[in-house]
């Protein structure tokens, strides 16, 4: 069984050697300057499905509300083409928002764990649910599903009042 175990992985590494797909790198370089919400506000369902659309041609570069000009710009620059003016709905800066679930009002039917494209829902079926805010993108794809409309937008604090340290800060111990 070990000896099988070991051929077969041999025979897979070497398949992964040896058929390896690489990937477009126009496509990566224009992944890498989205702003990986996977919000779907562009027309497809991810950012890279919206960056290889990008890289194969044909596809505007000004679809991404939250890339916003200076995404757009940026893609302008890397494929080398004059910068489009943003949708009319793009026009429009939002300030950042995130998910905030009224927990009285949830009633646990799980839908908005379907719709969030980061995992940013915590709960269990028939019981309330959370938004880590951590995590929330803003992108606002759990607000249709829900059938008590107990999920709303909130914005984010930015700038000095509404910025916290990201990670614990323990105090620095002084020679004695």
């Amino acid at each position: 069984m070990i000896g099988l175990a070991i051929v077969l992985g041999l025979v897979l590494g070497y398949g992964s050697v040896r058929f390896k797909v690489e990937g477009n790198p126009l496509a990566e370089k224009i992944d890498a300057i989205l702003p990986q919400m996977q919000c779907g506000q562009c027309g497809y369902p991810g950012c890279k499905p919206y960056a290889q659309a990008i890289a194969q041609g044909g596809v505007p570069i000004n679809l991404c509300p939250p890339g916003g000009e200076a995404g757009m710009l940026r893609l302008a620059d890397l494929l080398g083409i004059e910068p489009q003016p943003l949708d009319a709905e793009t026009s429009e800066p939002k300030p950042k928002m995130v998910a905030f679930i009224d927990e009285a009002t949830c009633i646990g039917c799980t839908l908005c764990f379907q719709a969030c494209p980061v995992d940013a829902i915590v709960g269990a079926a028939k019981q309330m649910h959370t938004i880590l805010a951590t995590e929330c993108t803003g992108c606002e794809l759990c607000l249709p599903p829900c059938p008590v409309d107990c999920i709303a937008m909130i914005p984010v604090m930015q700038g000095l009042s509404g910025w916290k340290w990201q990670y614990p800060v323990y105090p620095i111990r002084q020679a004695a």
